[in-house]
């Protein structure tokens, strides 16, 4: 039988200078135009770094993506999954020809819709109705075509009260909401969506979700999906491609490639913790974990229900009128499970002169994470405006399930967190 492609990407590639506008110096583009002249290979092209933020390289030259290849069948909802700056969003920008590839081609049949970003292709000083116009007129739909798919569009997005006030005083969720709306029912044969649906609330997720099962399933087109909302890739794809360092790692069904992608996250979480120092306003002098009193190692099993307790020795080196600390826990996936704060608290840290050390707890509550791999990043900074440092998998733990839970059957891995419950009959 043969596979009705809609999308092809041929040998994809994409390469940036760093720290460059455009292409880099004049030496650089009269030697590419001489090397074209002689009809030869541009010579910038031997040479560049993968795409690891984690080391140094020693080009000035990267590439963002390598050697991409990939098929995608009409009515097929392909999720592109990795790590932050595996070269995801700019693989989308290239199917979408928001930007073209250094070399490969992408063949499609059909028109394409995207949603890269908040208000993308959005006119802030016109109407969300004049916008939805607009944007149709992009994706080559006539004003008859636009007209019929009105009413639906603007009852969808759910701002028909401001459908007629200027977008540049939405929201980012009311801006979010109505491109989706257009995306969606002016009814391209292919949609391409990046993270942009985290913007919206989860009311709004869902019907998003849903509305992209229905065009997929019932209207026959093509979605191309990146989140790192492993159950929202679950639920809507049918197929997956990994990136890391911007190349194909695999590619296969949705649950082998989500299965993939955390064994390679999970990986990340037995390296030691990563030092980002933004300035000199503040030196970390010494941390540990403790679990009752004990200090713990990274990798520790911890079990379900206990607590935790992280110290601090932190040096203040300058003038630090308001301190913030926030800590994230994240999953294998690397979904973020929670996001801890100072402030949570009530716990300020105001005026703190230069050369003084200060010692600072943080005990947490019950651990209801259901069993299984966490990582904890560290980040302090000046009113949660500017970053003074950071400490990548501060500390990373396994959770295993204990009587804190009465129950004899494992905690179902697909859910997130325990809720403990009272039951009782009459």
């Amino acid at each position: 039988m043969n596979k009705d492609i809609i999308l092809k990407a041929e040998n994809i590639s994409k390469q940036y200078r760093l720290g460059q506008v455009g292409t880099g110096t004049l030496t650089h583009d009269l030697n590419r135009w001489w090397h074209q002249v002689r009809g030869k290979e541009n010579p910038y092209l031997k040479i560049g770094d993968t795409n690891d933020r984690s080391t140094k390289g020693e080009s000035d030259y990267v590439w963002a993506l390598q050697d991409i290849n990939f098929e995608v069948e009409r009515g097929e909802v392909l999720g592109i999954i990795g790590k932050n700056g595996a070269g995801k969003s700019t693989l989308l920008k290239i199917l979408s020809k928001v930007t073209a590839p250094t070399t490969g081609s992408i063949k499609s049949r059909g028109r394409i819709a995207s949603l890269l970003e908040v208000g993308t292709g959005f006119n802030p000083e016109l109407t969300g109705r004049e916008n939805i116009f607009l944007n149709g007129a992009i994706l080559g739909m006539t004003k008859k075509e636009i007209t019929a798919k009105l009413d639906e569009i603007i009852e969808f997005s759910g701002c028909e009260r401001y459908i007629d006030t200027p977008v540049k005083r939405y929201s980012s969720g009311m801006t979010v909401r109505l491109a989706f709306a257009v995306a969606a029912f002016l009814e391209p044969e292919i949609l391409v969506i990046d993270e942009v649906l985290a913007v919206g609330d989860a009311e709004f997720q869902k019907k998003a979700i849903g509305k992209m099962q229905d065009i997929s399933r019932e209207g026959g087109r093509t979605v191309l999906f990146v989140s790192h909302n492993m159950a929202a890739v679950k639920s809507l794809c049918t197929r997956g491609v990994v990136l890391e360092n911007g190349k194909v790692v695999y590619s296969g069904s949705i649950d082998s490639s989500i299965n993939y992608y955390s064994e390679i996250f999970s990986q990340t979480f037995i390296n030691p913790p990563k030092h980002i120092n933004y300035n000199a306003k503040i030196a970390i002098l010494d941390f540990c974990v403790k679990n009752n009193n004990d200090i713990i190692k990274p990798n520790t099993t911890i079990l379900l229900g206990q607590k935790i307790k992280i110290e601090l020795k932190i040096l203040i080196r300058d003038y630090l009128d308001d301190l913030s600390i926030a800590i994230d826990i994240i999953n294998k996936n690397g979904e973020f499970m929670s996001h801890l704060t100072n402030e949570d608290d009530g716990f300020y840290m105001y005026d703190l002169k230069p050369n003084i050390q200060k010692n600072i707890t943080i005990v947490t509550s019950n651990l209801l994470f259901v069993p299984g791999l966490y990582s904890m990043n560290i980040w302090f900074g000046l009113s949660h405006n500017e970053s003074l440092y950071e400490i990548k998998n501060f500390f990373s733990f396994e959770i295993e399930q204990s009587d804190y839970s009465k129950r004899t059957k494992s905690l179902p891995a697909h859910s997130k967190v325990y809720l403990p419950t009272e039951w009782t009959s009459v």
